[in-house]
Parts: C-alpha cells; sequence; structure tokens
C-alpha cells in the first residue's frame, strides 16, 4: 500500500519487452538504502525493484501493466513520480492507495487559479467511481476531486505549487495520457450498490444511506 505522497522524482532511463514480460530502467536517488525486491509505485503503478546499481534502478513490468498505464507513453528523460510502499508506523498523510492503476485519463486543460494549477481530466469509464471532494491518485499523486461533471466524463483537480513543483506532475501537458487510480471506497461501493442507468449521482449522502460512513 501507498499514500500518494511522492517521495523523490526519478527519470527514466529506458523501457524494454520481451513477450509478455519488460523491465523499466529509471535513474533516481534515495535517502535510505533500497531493498531487491521491495515495491516501488512507479507514476503510480506498483513495481518490484529487481535490480540497483548505485542511482540506477531496474523494475520487472508486466505486460498487463504495460498496457493499462500510460508508461508507454514515456521516454527517456521524463520524470517520473516515485514512493515506497508504507511501513508499520509510517505516517499516512494522502490516502490509501494500492499501486494498481485502474486505467488512464487524457489531461484536458491545465489552468491557473492563484497559486494554484487546475487540471481537467477525462476519466472515460472511471466517472462513475469518482466522488466530488474524495481521493484519486493522479501519477500516483494523491489529490482531492474539486468537481466531477459526469455528463462531460472528467474530473477537475487543483494543485498546491509544492505539490506540482516536487512531482513530475509539472511536466505535464494538454492532451498527455494519465494514470488514475479512484478511491479504494469509490470502487467498492460501485460493485455493493445495484447498477442502474438512472442511478442519482454518488454523493457523501448515498454512502451513509448505503452505510459506508457513520
Amino acid at each position: 500500500m501507498f499514500t500518494g505522497l511522492i517521495q523523490h522524482v526519478g527519470q527514466l532511463e529506458h523501457v524494454e519487452f520481451h513477450g509478455d514480460a519488460g523491465r523499466l530502467r529509471l535513474t533516481a536517488r534515495f535517502d535510505t538504502p533500497l531493498r531487491i525486491g521491495e515495491s516501488i509505485a512507479v507514476n503510480g503503478a506498483c513495481l518490484t525493484l529487481v535490480d540497483q546499481q548505485g542511482e540506477h534502478l531496474a523494475f520487472d513490468i508486466l505486460h498487463e501493466t504495460f498496457l493499462k498505464t500510460a508508461l508507454p507513453d514515456k521516454t527517456a528523460g521524463d520524470p517520473l513520480n516515485l514512493e515506497r510502499a508504507l511501513r508499520m508506523g509510517d505516517p499516512v498523510g494522502g490516502h490509501w492507495v494500492s499501486g494498481h492503476v485502474d486505467g488512464t485519463g487524457v489531461v484536458q486543460e491545465i489552468q491557473s487559479a492563484g497559486r494554484d494549477t487546475v487540471l481537467a481530466v477525462s476519466a472515460g469509464n472511471l466517472v462513475p467511481e469518482l466522488v466530488p471532494k474524495g481521493s484519486i491518485a493522479l501519477d500516483g499523486v494523491s489529490l482531492t476531486l474539486v468537481d466531477v461533471d459526469r455528463p462531460a466524463g472528467r474530473f477537475t483537480v487543483h494543485i498546491i505549487p509544492h505539490t506540482w513543483h516536487h512531482t513530475a506532475l509539472s511536466a505535464l501537458r494538454s492532451g498527455m495520457r494519465i494514470n488514475l487510480e479512484t478511491d479504494l471506497l469509490g470502487k467498492h461501493v460501485r460493485t455493493a450498490l445495484p447498477p442502474a442507468e438512472h442511478n442519482p449521482p454518488l454523493t457523501w449522502t448515498r454512502l451513509r444511506q448505503a452505510g459506508f460512513m457513520d
């Protein structure tokens, strides 16, 4: 598990594939020693560290992960958000992030609102899992959903300057794909509630009525 609080920004070196599996290589400098076999979220996708030579890190990557994420869009030198898996006693400063990317969205607009940066992102079939003021992970970064426009199939998030400048989000441009992981609660609610084409939008009130909140 992860929290969506990015610890380091690495740089992609190379991605290669052989059959149904591949290897992703990047450079990053961590403050504490890494362990071969540990899990690290790379732009929100949980990958296993299989080799380390100084600042050069290598991860195994499944073909399914490659197809379901925006990692194939990245090229050498691109920045990547990195977060080590939670350990017992670590604070949870963001929200629970599994590292299992649900799909990709497309950045539609990037605007400024005072000192903040506002992203509008299309989310396609993931929109039903989104709750206004709920959480979402964008390329592994824990953010709050400011607005969910269901008819348009998109959502909006505000990003404070610190997060914008200390993550790979600052490299985003309109039209780029981005990894999305919806909130775990939203997934459970979507599964538990009976499917109906004209169901009302998911709100905090409906969550309480369904017994998911006190």
